[in-house]
Order: structure tokens, then sequence, then C-alpha cells
């Protein structure tokens, strides 16, 4: 019996011990997967480039000007020849042209004098024989690349070697938009009142070169205009490698304008103008939006959220940008459907510029058949916030050394304090609480004290749809690591917050962070409260949880362990819709972003009475005194 007792106990230990290294492998793997490899261009080392120019070796790109009728983005034609061709040959845009200007590459820490010969990144790239198979053989190939307008010139370089061993072969001509500081990427916001509309866009002008504002008015009616704000961000701003080295670009400047006293419901048209010294004017495309409507107005209303979206070249340029290959299915689903969209959420994780600051206009400019025409509301993810010693609640290098300020500055949220990235917002009968959960949520802290207030600030009557919200889930996952880890939530998350969401009877949290989507029943400390799983009425007893972090980034996979709770799940991109109807009535849709049908749904119908109603940890005080 001793024996067999002994080898029992052996057995256990060595179980325990393999899975302990699984869910430590699981974790890592996660780690890797969060840190490592997501931003194409972190797989070149450019600061290992050698010179090796060939004067039989040539790049010629056409058209040499862009942007002649105020485009901002346009195609170009690249056809290059090398006496000595091979498979990982590949070509690199950068912008500014004159990419090799430094000789001693002192920004990034190195002060040798001739390598290496480029100090900065490309802005993207891609392989030679990316649309001519037959490269190797022939040594020539024609490549197609999209443009946009990012307040310089462009060059592009021919090198052999790989990504790894960067040997320049042959540069370009130099080609450049008609006006390279032209104001571009319109995103709108909402402000801290219904009644205002923010315009937030980038250009090349900084405020002591031209004045700039918004033009705005109803359709064919007379003007107005509104002054904008500046801002802009150093790399001396920047948290950490690469956003302070080889990643950094000059971001231009950002301007903000408030358009105020709007009607509600009605539709204006905008564009963004620049007053030069000269006293001529710089215009932008022409735009529209609708106003919002009045917090508690009974109308339509549609509201998209989703998170970690990514951005893609639809040039098929930077290859290992299939790292985000549902991106651009759901950027050109939300555009195909815009007519029936209202305002935008999308809660964390943006372009994964990951410290590559060309990225973020890349992402702008991808975005901007969305952003320019409804609210495009952002919450701060690991991606935009995460730098060690910077103050984000994780030390991780998610952020590139990003550390925030591109976010933050990029785009406007109703924030008291925008490093501070939560927020509240009203459209209509929805009330959001954005928490960021890149710093401590926790009870006693400044953001539990502010998600509180918000909480308690909806009022029910006027605004019954109550929605919470944030980057990593701090509710339920069935994710694979969460589930692996036995948490099925971020460590510590819901342990407070539980309490206010109960408290305050949320109908929805929402989640990104996990790749894919999973809808819970409504739920309260671990257990369902209602069976029903696509119709929800009578008293708001729960809150039904939502991970909808399939906006495009790779794919995250589920645990194999079953949750009682978990109702749907989907290993795919998509989206969520919610659509109020009135103040009794909301459907709660999920969308694939590969062809925008609905694969999961469910309807809440119920009367002001039922969220007033007492439930567990959800009652109001009250005396029997008469």
């Amino acid at each position: 019996m001793g024996k067999k007792k002994n080898q029992s106990l052996k057995f256990v230990v060595l179980f325990t011990t393999i899975l302990f290294l699984f869910n430590s492998s699981k974790t890592l793997a996660h780690s890797n997967d969060l840190h490592h490899g997501v931003q194409p261009l972190s797989k070149i080392d450019i600061l290992s480039t050698t010179l090796a120019l060939h004067n039989k070796a040539s790049i010629q790109v056409s058209p040499t000007l862009l942007g002649l009728k105020i485009e901002d983005t346009e195609w170009v034609t690249v056809e290059l020849r090398s006496p000595r061709p091979y498979s990982d040959d590949w070509i690199g845009i950068f912008s500014p042209a004159k990419f090799n200007a430094s000789t001693n590459c002192e920004e990034v820490g190195n002060s040798r004098v001739l390598k290496p010969f480029i100090c900065t990144a490309p802005i993207k790239y891609q392989y030679a024989n990316y649309s001519n198979p037959d490269y190797q053989k022939t040594g020539k190939s024609t490549l197609k690349f999209q443009m946009i307008n990012q307040r310089s010139d462009f060059s592009f370089a021919l090198f052999s070697g790989g990504l790894s061993t960067p040997k320049l072969i042959a540069v370009s001509n130099t080609i450049s938009f008609a006006n390279p500081k032209a104001p571009v990427y319109p995103r709108l916001a909402l402000a801290d009142t219904w009644d205002v509309m923010t315009v937030t866009w980038t250009s090349g002008y900084d405020i002591d070169e031209a004045v700039p504002f918004v033009e705005w008015g109803l359709p064919g009616a007379d003007t107005m205009r509104s002054p904008a704000g500046t801002l802009t961000f150093t790399r001396n701003q920047m948290c950490a490698a690469p956003a302070r080295t080889v990643g950094w670009r000059d971001p231009g400047f950002i301007h903000t304008s408030f358009l105020k006293d709007l009607w509600r419901n009605t539709k204006y048209s905008y564009r963004m103008g620049h007053l030069l010294s000269n006293g001529s004017y710089i215009w932008s495309k022409k735009y529209q939006f609708k106003s919002p409507p009045y917090p508690g107005q009974s109308s339509l209303q549609r509201v998209i959220i989703f998170g970690d979206m990514g951005k893609a070249e639809r040039d098929g340029s930077n290859e290992y940008a299939d790292y985000q290959p549902g991106s651009l299915n759901t950027t050109d689903q939300l555009v195909n459907d815009i007519d029936n969209i209202d305002a935008v959420f999308l809660i964390g994780d943006m372009p994964y510029a990951n410290g590559y600051i060309s990225q973020w206009d890349q992402y702008t400019a991808q975005v901007e058949p969305i952003a320019s025409v409804v609210p495009f509301m952002v919450a701060s993810g690991n991606h935009e916030r995460d730098s060690p010693n910077s103050g984000s609640f994780y030390q991780t290098d998610d952020s590139g050394g990003e550390c925030g300020v591109p976010a933050e500055t990029e785009f406007y949220v109703p924030a008291k304090n925008r490093a501070k990235f939560w927020y509240s917002a009203d459209y209509g009968m929805f009330h959001f609480c954005i928490a960021d959960t890149e710093h401590d949520w926790r009870a006693g802290t400044e953001q539990f004290k502010f998600l509180e207030e918000c909480l308690a600030s909806a009022n029910r009557h006027k605004q019954p749809w109550l929605i919470f919200a944030g980057h990593r889930p701090l509710g339920y996952s069935s994710n694979a690591w969460y589930g692996m880890e036995g948490s099925f939530e971020e460590p510590m998350g819901r342990d407070d917050l539980q309490k206010l969401w109960q408290k305050y009877k949320v109908d929805m949290a929402f989640w990104g962070h996990v790749h894919s989507y999973e809808r819970t029943c409504p739920i309260y400390q671990n257990q369902c409260v209602n069976d029903e799983k696509s119709h929800y009425s009578g008293v708001v007893n729960g809150t039904i949880h939502v991970v909808a972090g399939g906006g495009g980034s790779h794919l995250s996979k589920f645990s194999p362990l079953k949750t009682v709770w978990s109702l749907y799940q989907d290993y795919d991109f998509g989206f969520v819709k919610l659509t109020a109807f009135n103040h009794s009535s909301l459907l709660f849709e999920y969308k694939k972003s590969n062809d925008g049908k609905v694969y999961d749904s469910f309807t809440i119908s119920r009367d002001y009475r039922d969220v007033l109603a007492c439930v567990h940890d959800g009652c109001e005080p009250y005396t029997s005194a008469t």
C-alpha cells in the first residue's frame, strides 16, 4: 500500500507540475503574443542596414505628384529592376524622402559614423516578388502601393538580404502630394453635452503658420466658423523604444474644434480650413454628420461596439500585417452600413502601432469614412498605454514606448484628463461609462470613484440603456488563457466592480482584449440569474457580459473548459450593433465582419418600474415609517 501511495503521490506531483508548466506556457504565449510581432515594421532590423548601391538596379515611381484634386489617398506604380534578384528582396517606403540624411544616428542611441546607414523605419514595405513570381528569374517587377497624405514627400528603396540584414541596393525618385500639409482624416467625437460635436483632424500647419478652424452649417444655408485648438507631441514624450528610436516620425499637428449649439438630429455639412498668414485658405474635402439626439429622446438610435481593430494595407504591403486580417472587413462593413449607424465605440487597441508613429496616420486614414460621418469614440487598450515605469497598471511594453501619448492626442474623448482615459458619454437613450483598464480600477481608486459617479448619474427613466465598457475583460471571458488560469476574467477584475454593476443595474458590459466574440447570460457573482437566451424582460437582476474583441486582430482561442454562463461563442471577426427603438425595446446583434450578417441576437423589453425593482444587492434603502 505504501508503495502504491508513493506512486500515486508522484503521479499527482508530476501531473501538477505538467499542469503548472502548461498554464505558464499559456500565459507566456499570451504575453509574447501581445508584446512581440504584432507590428510588421518591427520585423525589419533597419539599424543593420549596409550600403550596397548597384548602378544597374533601379526603381521608378509614378505619378510623381499626387492629390491634384484634394485627394488624400492615391495609388502609385513602382517599376523595379535588379541585376541580382533574390526571393527575399523587398521595397521600403520612406517619408521624409531623404531618409539617409543622418550619418550618426545619435537620436537612436548609436554614435557610429558610417553604420547604420538608415536610422528610421519605413512607413510600409513589400516583397519585390509580391505581384511577380518570376522576379527571381527576370529581375523585374511591378508593384502598386496606396499612398496617403502624411505631411512629407516619399522615396522607395530596394533592399536585398531580407528584413534581418538589409542591404540598400537602389533608391527611387521622390514623389509627393500637391499640398502635403493639407488638413486630412477628420475624427468626430461626442462632447460633454449633447449639443456639441467635436472635430479632430491632422495637418502640417503649426499655429504660427496658419489659423485652424471648421466651417460648418446646414446644407445649402449660410455657414459659420469655429476655431480649433492645436496639439502635437515630440520624441522626448515617448517612453521607450521603438517610439523614441526607429519608430519615431513627426506626427504633425492635431487640431480639435467644438461645433456648438447644434439642433438635435440635424444634418450638418463641414470642412476643415487653415487661414495662412498671406490671407489665403487651405481647405479639406467636404463632409457631413448628423447631430446627436437630446438625452432621453425616444427615437431610433443605433450604436456599434467592438475592440481590437488593428489596421491593414489594401495594397497588400506589410506582409506580416495579416496579423490583423479582419481589420479591412470590419471597416468595409461599417462603411457599407454607415447610413444605419449613429455612433461607434472602439474599446481599445486601435492601430497596434506599437511605437511606429507613422501607423497612426495610416489608421486615421483607414477609419476616415466612418469617423468623419459619426462620432468615433475610443477607449484605451494595452497597445495604446502600457509601458514599463510609465504609471500604467500593467508593467508590460505593449505600446512600444508610446505610453498613451499618441492615442490621447490623435482622438478626442470627453474626459477631464485625457491621460486618464475614463469618461461618460450620452447618446439619446444610452448612457455609457467607459473604463480605462490600463489604470487601477479597484475600490478606493480615483477611477472607481468616477465609475460609480458615472453609473449613478444615469437617469433610467430617460436613459434606460446603461452600458459599461472597457478593454480588458473585468467581467467574464472563456478565453484560453483566462480559462486555463481558472479566473475567466482579468485578475481582480470583477472583485469590486460587480457590486457597482449590480447596484446600478447595468444592462451590458462590453470588453475587448480577447480577439473573439462571446456573450454570457445575465450574471451576478458567477450565477446566471435568468434562463432566457434570446429575449429578456422584467427586472434587471444581472448584467450581460459581452466580449467583442474581434474587430480585426489575430483571433484568440477559447478554453476547452465549459462554463454554465457562456451562451454564445464565435472564433471569428465581428462587431456588435445595439438598436434602441424606444425606452422599452432594445435589439442586440452580433455581426460577422466577412459578410455583415447577424449570427447572434437577443431583445430586451421592459418598463421603467422593472429598473426600479428591488433585486439582490441592488436595493435602495427604505423605511417602514408611515
